[in-house]
């Protein structure tokens, strides 16, 4: 398993939940950039699933495409980790996912089509939250009451949220 998932909470240090209400989506950037660092919001993010303080969604297809990704030889290059490790940290996630079955395909004209299969789990999943590095190409998410953001954006907005602070 990488490091970063090894360490202690972030969440728990710093007295952060967002309960498991919040239903979220992580795009593959976004599990990457977590399984890469841990110093960033995207960790903060992944752990938060892991841990279940947030209410991850995931459909097969979905969990197909981190798998594929996460074990690219870059990927294990940087975090120092083996292809098994990378599929612990998959099954870790899929083991505290909640599962989205995809029974309509929202496929509106998406440049990249494999942004579908994470429009798709979000639509389907009722998500709260799609996090992403490639806002710009799914905010049509939007469209279907899903907030689209940055992880560190999204961090920030609900961490104003259940603080009960303003502004």
């Amino acid at each position: 398993m990488p490091r970063a998932i090894r360490r202690g909470s972030w969440w728990r240090r710093n007295g952060f939940d967002p309960g498991l209400s919040m239903r979220v989506v992580l795009d593959t950037d976004i599990v990457v950039a977590g399984a890469r660092s841990d110093r960033g919001a995207s960790f903060q993010w992944l752990l938060a699933g892991l841990e279940r303080r947030v209410t991850l969604l995931l459909s097969v297809p979905l969990c197909l495409e981190y798998e594929a990704v996460l074990t690219r030889s870059e990927h294990l290059r940087a975090t120092a980790a083996s292809a098994a490790d990378m599929r612990r940290l998959v099954d870790a996630l899929v083991a505290v996912a909640e599962p989205v079955e995809i029974k309509f395909l929202w496929r509106p004209d998406l440049r990249d089509p494999e942004d579908a299969k994470v429009l798709e789990v979000a639509v389907n999943g009722r998500a709260d939250w799609l996090l992403t590095f490639n806002v710009a190409d799914l905010a049509v998410a939007a469209r279907f009451g899903i907030n689209v953001g940055r992880p560190g954006a999204a961090l920030r907005v609900t961490r104003l949220a259940s603080d009960g602070r303003k502004g």
